[in-house]
């Protein structure tokens, strides 16, 4: 089971999944991401206070992280370099 959890993280074999289990897959990747961010955020936050990162890079980070909700689009089609069967491809914007 953890190597099919692994394989969906990664983007494969999500053709098995129903709309429900890919939600759930959504939802965990978005949190994983926030927790990522947050933590990078505070990292800088703290290389700020040391002098050890510029203002500017504080704010490109920041601008970085306010990024993490994509508004998933479906492309009818696509193609990409993987051999699949899957007709749709889920683009990130």
């Amino acid at each position: 089971m953890s190597q099919n959890s692994n394989r969906h993280l990664m983007g494969d074999s999500l053709s098995s999944l129903i709309v429900k289990e890919l939600k759930q897959l959504e939802n965990r990747l978005e949190r994983g991401i926030t927790r990522i961010s947050s933590k990078k955020i505070v990292e800088m936050e703290g290389f700020q206070q040391a002098n050890m990162v510029t203002g500017q890079e504080l704010n490109a980070i920041h601008a970085l992280a306010s990024r993490i909700f994509f508004s998933p689009v479906i492309i009818e089609g696509g193609s990409t370099a993987y051999s699949h069967t899957d007709k749709k491809i889920l683009h990130l914007v």
